[in-house]
């Protein structure tokens, strides 16, 4: 605890105090607790033979025959994708694209980010043609560890902005 009251400046140290299970007190100075604030990770979790819902950001630039122009985003959620599927989960992925307002408007779908996680895992990514819904459920239901199931964009329902908990029990 010393080094680390001298090598880091106070936010530095909250950081790695959560991460290492120790905090500051004001009167005591730093002191290690029982129980770490950490939070868990996809690694923290046993994830085999299991359904994996995963919250990600492909909110991608397309250009105006909806092609994607950068795909960053989408390369920055490989890992977590690539490691689910090595531990043989089935994920189903959740995304926004554009604001379409609570609207169906085909330039926000999600296919074109759908092929090109196909392309990048070198797997079929099933595409759902809504996030909620029977026909979405019974995909979800069908699919199988190692496979990919590509919800299409929340927000072409208006409750996904506002936050609503009908929407995300229809979600889960």
């Amino acid at each position: 605890l010393t080094e680390v009251n001298a090598a880091y400046t106070g936010s530095e140290k909250f950081a790695l105090g959560k991460r290492f299970g120790f905090f500051p007190s004001f009167s005591i100075g730093w002191r290690i607790t029982e129980e770490p604030f950490m939070k868990k990770t996809i690694t923290d979790v046993n994830v085999e033979n299991k359904r994996v819902f995963v919250r990600a950001d492909f909110n991608v630039p397309l250009d105006e025959n909806c092609h994607i122009t950068d795909d960053t985003r989408i390369q920055k959620t490989l890992p977590t994708i690539k490691y689910l599927l090595d531990h043989k989960a089935a994920v189903i992925l959740a995304s926004h694209l554009g604001r379409p307002k609570g609207q169906v408007v085909e330039k926000y779908s999600l296919k074109p980010v759908a092929k090109r996680l196909s392309e990048l895992l070198g797997i079929d990514v099933k595409f759902a043609p809504d996030c909620v819904g029977a026909e979405t459920k019974a995909m979800a239901d069908a699919l199988k560890p190692g496979e990919v199931l590509l919800l299409e964009n929340l927000r072409f329902h208006k409750e996904e902005e506002k936050n609503g908990e009908d929407f995300a029990r229809q979600l889960a």
